[in-house]
């Protein structure tokens, strides 16, 4: 019977043993097992700011169609209704490749423009992880207006000459559900100026940023400062820097973008080198963007269901 006794005694301290190295063991790899940090979404709620791209962009098969509308300038009182007699407007299609590849084209009516543009998203901001998101952008425009009066039948009007490039580094973190901050390194490129004491490239550092101030509001903003072009005329008229506010309203799932802003383009051409309007001088207009997203080619878990 003490034989017995012994022998289940010493099964029983073998298998508490072999239970507790198990769980040991399970604690072990959770331990060594790399935990998945889960992305920061909605840092911003569109693809664009006011006049400038945000690091967002769209789901891969999603479509944007995209219209960005611009008034008159205010101060030009009622004989002009307050700058609604006239209007700049761009149609724009954007599309999202993948996760984190998205193009898109438009037509600017200012200028008879067409643009272009490439945004791809290096990093993405982490909860406990990278600090940041990071997006690279891309883009050129043509415009299409007539052949101007050349001073002798010599003189030749080059394609080149129609041709603006752009390049921005989009930094942006979401600090919390309130606010988020994006800086925009830029260099803008136009192949010809007004003169040739002007600067053909426009070095200039953007900052924006949103605040929620209830579910559905938010106040938004941005400006551009420029280090090389400041002494840059268009048309004859001086040129300033880009400043922008306004609101963006959620209706829907859809984001309605009302604002201010002293640049009558939509394009980086005219936001970055050809804004001739001050705030100062009370030169603003009132403007909008409106956007309708469908979904082109759904994923394939939505295939399946």
């Amino acid at each position: 019977m003490r034989k017995i006794l012994l022998f289940a005694a010493l099964f029983s301290c073998s298998y508490t043993a072999s239970f507790a190295q198990d769980d040991l063991m399970d604690e072990l790899d959770k331990e060594t097992k790399p935990v998945k940090k889960e992305d920061v979404n909605y840092t911003f709620k569109t693809t664009r700011l006011i006049n400038s791209s945000t690091i967002e962009s769209l789901g891969a098969g999603v479509l944007d169609v995209r219209i960005s509308h611009r008034f008159g300038n205010l101060n030009q009182g009622i004989g002009n209704f307050f700058g609604i007699d006239q209007a700049n407007t761009r149609l724009g299609v954007d599309y999202g490749i993948t996760k984190f590849l998205m193009v898109g084209i438009g037509h600017n009516v200012l200028g008879k423009e067409d643009d272009g543009f490439v945004k791809v998203q290096i990093l993405r901001q982490k909860k406990d992880g990278t600090p940041i998101t990071l997006s690279y952008e891309g883009g050129m425009s043509i415009q299409t207006t007539p052949t101007p009066t050349l001073p002798t039948t010599d003189d030749k009007w080059y394609l080149s000459n129609r041709l603006c490039y752009f390049h921005q580094i989009l930094i942006a973190r979401k600090f919390n559900d309130l606010f988020s901050l994006q800086l925009m390194p830029s260099l803008l490129h136009c192949n010809l100026v007004d003169s040739t004491k002007f600067d053909n490239n426009i070095i200039s550092l953007g900052v924006g940023g949103r605040i929620k101030l209830s579910k559905r509001v938010a106040f938004t903003g941005e400006y551009f400062y420029r280090f090389t072009g400041q002494d840059n005329n268009y048309q004859g008229s001086k040129t300033y820097n880009s400043l922008s506010l306004g609101f963006d309203i959620e209706t829907g799932g859809h984001v309605f973008q009302l604002h201010f802003t002293n640049s009558s383009g939509i394009s980086e051409r005219v936001i970055l080198g050809q804004t001739t309007d001050s705030w100062g001088k009370g030169e603003m207009r009132y403007g909008f963007n409106i956007s309708r997203v469908f979904t082109i080619n759904k994923p394939k878990e939505f295939k399946k269901s």
